[in-house]
């Protein structure tokens, strides 16, 4: 929903207003929408774009320098009138015509056409390009009823190049429909959105569920699905996306944009970028810049789209192009940068790691094993362990723990593939988790498990002893690293009770596979019984008589890795001597 507006009927009026004043440097105020602030020059095809409000950047964002000339700007996701357009084309035009692109939408052909009848009408040249790169909205035979989406931006980037090389308007507006031929997008939307002031979303889509090949004004998808993964989403929409490449481009260099449409965050769209960049590159596509942000929106829609589009020379000549816009800023940048190298292999610069016995080989892979059920009993915990950070701290203890564990289970899958001993394959995993988790907890877990490993061996099978030694050393570095004593609600509170409890156990000459699951019984019920303490350090000791009740986060989650790991040796055991 919209949160500041004052009538709902003066909103787009209000916006473009406070648009130009943010933005007077690059764009003024003319009838009908914006145009660049500096004059188009003599002799120049002036491009001007448009449709309607609620897409920003789309489309008063995108006039500028290396943008568009100008843009009309229609009320709320409605078509700007045709005397919108033709104010506009009037505004910007300077004796060499005016193409008209935009999105293929009813009510922006009923009205850009009828502009561009007019303009002709009072004698000035003038073409028009309809965006037509939405690849769920019709089949490829059927391309021309398509809408314009995404893709809007590689369109009018080729249109506006074009234009600045001094290209008459019948080549100018070639080249742009040269660029829509070349272009690909399909989107998803996760939920809807709603128009300022309206008291209900336009449109919705089920909880947990995707709507794939849903418009950005909710047009209707093809299909819906249950809520993928990210690196699931990437897949869709990149074997989708090329199954509709135009014919004769399998391969070749490509612009590739991966839109949010308003709700979802930068962070979340490189994480799905990450997996798109990957699976293009195997099928033999070249990434030429990459957009990986808002581009045309939807208010606040959670939704995601993916536009690829094939490049000849001149055309990638035009999408690298510099462009300066309120929404869009893109850098000169010299030739030779852009040309892109061959990507290393991800694990080839990773560091060479000492060769462990056979023996040591062996139980390398036990620890990986055991690494893996931490990795799937933290996870299984995560949730819990953020409810129980967020009664007085900022709750990403679970998901903190859960990065940390991931990124050490790949760095000691990475080491045993290298043929590394136990040692090393722990002390990698000690330092990934720290690296990766971040906070106090990933620092911690990186010096306890560091600690164990140092006590271990990449020449001889581990022993019984070395474990002993290592969680005595593990427990002492850890008071030592954070300064935590027993009763101050932290991992403390459940560590040093384990290595005594396991300490016990082995001088009283228990095989590791029962002193091991007694202490871990131990670690336990000294996590649960930091439930009546408060917090003497850290962020949560700010808020400590919140946290009274609730067990430590710290405690409880290594309780849980020793309890897991409990299991593993049970399953498969190290030798006592």
């Amino acid at each position: 929903m919209s949160y500041l507006l004052n009538e709902p009927a003066r909103f787009v009026e209000e916006m473009t207003d406070g648009f130009v004043a943010a933005h007077s440097d690059v764009v003024r105020r003319v009838g009908g929408g914006v145009a660049r602030r500096r004059p188009t020059p003599a002799g120049q095809v002036a491009v001007v774009i448009g449709g309607g409000s609620g897409h920003y950047p789309a489309f008063a964002g995108l006039v500028g320098p290396g943008l568009a000339h100008g843009a009309a700007m229609g009320n709320v996701f409605a078509s700007p009138s045709a005397q919108q357009v033709r104010a506009v084309a009037k505004a910007v035009e300077s004796g060499a015509g005016v193409l008209l692109v935009y999105g293929n939408y009813a009510g922006d052909v009923l009205n850009f056409d009828q502009a561009q009848a007019w303009l002709r009408e009072e004698g000035v040249p003038c073409r028009t390009v309809v965006v037509t790169d939405d690849i769920s909205s019709a089949p490829d035979a059927d391309r021309e009823r398509r809408r314009g989406v995404a893709g809007d931006l590689v369109v009018f980037k080729a249109a506006v190049w074009a234009a600045e090389q001094g290209l008459d308007l019948d080549a100018v507006t070639a080249f742009a429909q040269s660029a829509n031929g070349r272009t690909r997008t399909l989107g998803v939307a996760f939920s809807g959105c709603t128009l300022p002031g309206a008291p209900a979303p336009l449109f919705t889509v089920p909880p947990g569920r995707m709507a794939v090949g849903m418009g950005i004004h909710g047009e209707p998808g093809i299909s819906e699905s249950e809520l993928p993964t990210a690196d699931e989403l990437a897949t869709l929409l990149v074997d989708r996306v090329l199954a509709s490449a135009p014919t004769g481009a399998a391969s070749g260099r490509v612009a590739v944009l991966l839109n949010g449409l308003g709700a979802v965050k930068s962070e979340e769209l490189f994480v799905t970028y990450r997996k798109v960049a990957a699976l293009l590159q195997e099928r033999g596509l070249v990434v030429v810049r990459p957009e990986v942000g808002e581009m045309v929106t939807s208010f606040e829609m959670a939704g995601v789209s993916l536009t690829v589009s094939w490049l000849d020379s001149e055309l990638e000549q035009a999408w690298v192009a510099p462009a300066h816009g309120p929404g869009y800023h893109r850098a000169h940048m010299d030739p030779a940068v852009l040309e892109q190298e061959e990507t290393e292999d991800r694990h080839a610069s990773r560091q060479a790691f000492p060769q462990g016995s056979l023996e040591s080989r062996t139980d390398a892979r036990r620890v990986l094993q055991v690494l893996h059920h931490v990795k799937d009993a933290l996870t299984a915990e995560a949730e819990e362990l953020g409810r129980l950070d967020a009664v007085a701290g900022d709750g990403d203890h679970g998901i903190g723990m859960q990065r940390g564990v991931v990124a050490a289970v790949d760095a000691a899958e990475h080491a045993v593939a290298a043929g590394a001993g136990a040692a090393t394959t722990l002390s990698a995993a000690a330092d990934a988790w720290g690296e990766h988790a971040g906070g106090t907890s990933g620092a911690l877990w990186q010096v306890l498990l560091g600690a164990v490993a140092r006590h271990c061996d990449d020449t001889a099978p581990l022993t019984g002893k070395q474990v002993r030694a290592g969680v005595d050393a593990a427990a002492e570095a850890v008071v030592a690293f954070g300064g935590a004593q027993p009763g101050d609600k932290t991992m403390v509170d459940a560590v040093l009770p384990f290595a005594r409890a396991f300490g016990r156990g082995t001088d009283e000459g228990l095989p590791l596979t029962a002193a091991w699951p007694a202490a871990a019984g131990t670690a336990a019920e000294a996590a649960a019984g930091t439930a009546t303490l408060v917090p003497r350090l850290g962020r949560a000791r700010p808020h400590a008589e919140r946290s009274l009740g609730t067990p430590d986060p710290g405690a409880t989650s290594f309780a849980v890795v020793v309890r897991t790991v409990a299991q593993s040796l049970h399953d498969s055991p190290v030798s006592q001597s």
